[in-house]
């Protein structure tokens, strides 16, 4: 594509009406203006203008060329003033990815971000499976665990602590238990990545826990029930089908309405990371992206707070 600047000076040109007003809009000298015109409409083999000491004048090429150029400038001025909003202000297509079990993290962060920015739109792709962030568009993704090398971009947001629950139900059956060492007679409720399958075997899960007072203990249990998904097994965990290993920021409002029992409270089974995970380096975010870190940072915040520790 021919160089398009003498097409922008003729425009600036017409719209200034004369050479010297141009040049002073354009931070150039008279003589350059007038150098670049000439080029134009040696290019073009006609002339654009009519020259004269007192004004210039359009010639009827020029009047059928300035309505083109000027819709050049004006769409190059859009285009600028589009990046400028996107750097300056949340706005566009945010496209964010959570895991299945976080996604109800998502409205009560990012609602107030969108009522402040009525010319942002929110696509969330809810997932628990690895979204390749540039192939799916993904401008934002929240992830949790052990993130694996990669060239993106991860902020942590928080950590939570993960904590043993069971039904009311299942414990009027089974027995609560009052130490670890109870644990590997009870029904378990797994999550297949945390599980090691054994042939003709039930699947079993590792359990490092850690007391109030720093004692720690390593066992194995067996898994009854096994899911890819944490809700599913949230759901099963409070229709009383065994003891699970759960997000505390996840099934709190269940043991605040007595749906879910916390198992050995003075026992804790570590923490896990949130992750704000972008394919782009902060200082090249669009504003909507950063804005909506810095709105998740806050939501997670809240409710690290409110985790035992």
């Amino acid at each position: 594509m021919d160089d398009l600047k003498p097409l922008a000076v003729f425009a600036e040109v017409v719209e200034a009406g004369s050479m010297s007003g141009a040049a002073r809009r354009l931070g150039m000298s008279p003589s350059a203006v007038s150098q670049i015109v000439r080029a134009l409409e040696q290019q073009g083999g006609v002339t654009l203008l009519h020259r004269s000491t007192r004004k210039l004048a359009l010639t009827e090429a020029g009047e059928r060329y300035y309505p083109h150029c000027k819709r050049m400038v004006a769409a190059a001025r859009a285009a600028a003033e589009s990046l400028q909003l996107a750097r300056d202000a949340p706005s566009g297509e945010l496209r964010l990815s959570a895991p299945v079990g976080f996604a109800a993290h998502i409205a009560p962060a990012l609602a107030p971000l969108l009522a402040e920015a009525p010319q942002l739109r929110l696509r969330l792709l809810v997932d628990d499976a690895m979204i390749d962030l540039i192939d799916a568009r993904i401008d934002l993704a929240v992830r949790v665990g052990r993130l694996a090398d990669s060239s993106w971009v991860a902020r942590r947001l928080c950590d939570f602590a993960i904590i043993l629950c069971a039904a009311p139900d299942y414990l009027a059956r089974h027995g609560t238990p009052v130490s670890p060492e109870q644990l590997p007679m009870h029904q378990w409720l797994a999550l297949g990545q945390d599980t090691t399958p054994a042939k003709s075997q039930p699947a079993t899960m590792l359990l490092d826990l850690r007391s109030s007072d720093g004692e720690q203990q390593h066992l194995r249990v067996d898994a009854r029930v096994a899911s890819n998904n944490q809700v599913a097994l949230q759901h099963l965990c409070e229709h009383g089908l065994g003891i699970g290993r759960m997000i505390h920021a996840e099934v709190q409002p269940a043991l605040e309405s007595g749906a879910l029992v916390r198992v050995l409270p003075d026992w804790y089974l570590g923490s896990l990371p949130v992750w704000a995970v972008t394919p782009n380096l902060e200082a090249s975010e669009a504003a909507k992206v950063r804005a909506a870190v810095e709105y998740l940072k806050r939501h997670f915040a809240k409710l690290e707070a409110s985790t035992p520790s």
